[in-house]
């Protein structure tokens, strides 16, 4: 606290320079070897990757070992760069209806989770951030015992290895504490909130608090809760799809998402877009009847099998590229999982009954673990009015 989103801003530091290397000189290096790359900064970690023929995987390796220890993090960049920052977080967060709702609704759904903070930081955090403070952090937390390296592709694993050794074996390691377990504070009862802001239409997310896979005692129950999402809204044959959108007609837009390799407890989200004339508290009532009917009548075994082909299907999409794998495998061990976890998705999500799915609803999907935000549109300033779209935590440089 104090100073949120600091590691987004490392991140951006991480390419202005170090000791070896000026300013630009890792972009050009990487450009000259007809490599790409990038950085993303996640809640639970920050990523940083390069793509590469494989004949030059150790120029990845000298400037990642290079930057990792000696950073310059000059004043004068920082000044510059912190006000890029706060120029992308206008740009993502404050002058996008929908992102400034979804953080109100994080904050307030993750009363002592760390992801009660926004990634990106608050506005006062950024403004009052120094280059002392990102000195620290840097200082404190990057070093080799706090990195994950992943490499996927034609390579030969002792070759690797031997990289690895060469580049990162003589840096020091660092002396620091992860952050001890935390439990969520238990849920005392629903929570709502309204968020005012310029914009067209209504919107409305509502979020369940529930463990992910590294914080469930019953590693079954985030297996289970994947289905329900599934069951929610993948595919045109989704309760959702079918229900609200094609049916009653009373949303243009649903969505689900469960963050099961999330490092701490995370949440179960249903977000909706009303349609014409319809109302946020139709929809409200609708998808908790979507809730009930979930821990009330068992899923069909046809509906049961079909959502998890679909669920598969998606995860063995989602692994299609080598990019993709290596990314993947990389959250994981950074979250504290094994990298295996991945090839036992499957098998996991196979063993899921329709009993399992009703006993999880009731026990997650309850009122006492619900946050509502709803976003209740203002009057739009023309002058302000340009289409915000970028909301992904990707970025380049």
């Amino acid at each position: 606290r104090g100073v949120t989103g600091i590691s987004h801003v490392v991140e951006h530091m991480m390419f202005k320079g170090t000791k070896k290397h000026g300013k630009g000189e890792f972009s050009k290096t990487v450009a000259e070897n007809g490599g790409q790359h990038n950085a993303f900064t996640d809640a639970d970690y920050t990523g940083y990757y390069q793509v590469f023929a494989a004949s030059r995987l150790k120029v990845s390796f000298e400037m990642e070992a290079d930057r990792m220890q000696s950073l310059t993090l000059d004043p004068k960049e920082f000044e510059k760069e912190i006000q890029v920052v706060m120029e992308e977080r206008r740009m993502r967060t404050d002058d996008n209806s929908h992102m400034t709702t979804y953080e109100r609704f994080q904050a307030a759904a993750y009363v002592s989770n760390p992801y009660h903070q926004p990634v990106v930081g608050w506005m006062d955090d950024l403004q009052n951030m120094t280059i002392a403070d990102v000195r620290a952090w840097y200082d404190n937390w990057y070093g080799p015992n706090n990195a994950t390296v992943v490499v996927v592709g034609d390579v030969e694993p002792e070759n690797v290895y031997a990289l690895a050794k060469k580049y990162f074996g003589p840096i020091k390691p660092k002396k620091f504490s992860l952050l001890k377990k935390i439990s969520s504070v238990k849920p005392l009862g629903e929570r709502n909130i309204v968020v005012k802001v310029p914009a067209k239409i209504a919107w409305m997310i509502m979020g369940y608090n529930v463990p992910s896979l590294v914080t469930a005692n019953d590693k079954m129950e985030p297996y289970a809760l994947e289905l329900i999402a599934g069951i929610l809204d993948v595919g045109d044959s989704s309760r959702l799809a079918k229900e609200l959108v094609r049916g009653q007609q009373i949303a243009v837009q649903t969505s689900v998402e469960y963050g099961i390799y999330n490092r701490f407890d995370t949440l179960l989200t249903i977000s909706a877009t009303p349609s014409a004339g319809h109302k946020t508290d139709e929809m409200r009532t609708a998808l908790l009847a979507q809730i009930t009917r979930l821990q009330n009548t068992p899923v069909s075994e046809d509906e049961l099998s079909r959502t998890k082909a679909k669920v598969i299907a998606n995860r063995i999409f989602a692994n299609d590229s080598m990019e993709q794998q290596a990314m993947d495998i990389g959250s994981l061990v950074s979250v504290g999982l094994p990298w295996q976890t991945n090839d036992q998705y499957i098998e996991n999500i196979e063993t899921i009954t329709s009993q399992q799915i009703q006993q999880v609803a009731k026990k997650y999907l309850n009122a006492d673990r619900l946050t509502v935000a709803v976003l209740d549109p203002q009057p739009i300033d023309p002058a302000k009015d340009s289409p915000k779209s970028q909301t992904g935590d990707h970025h380049g440089h």
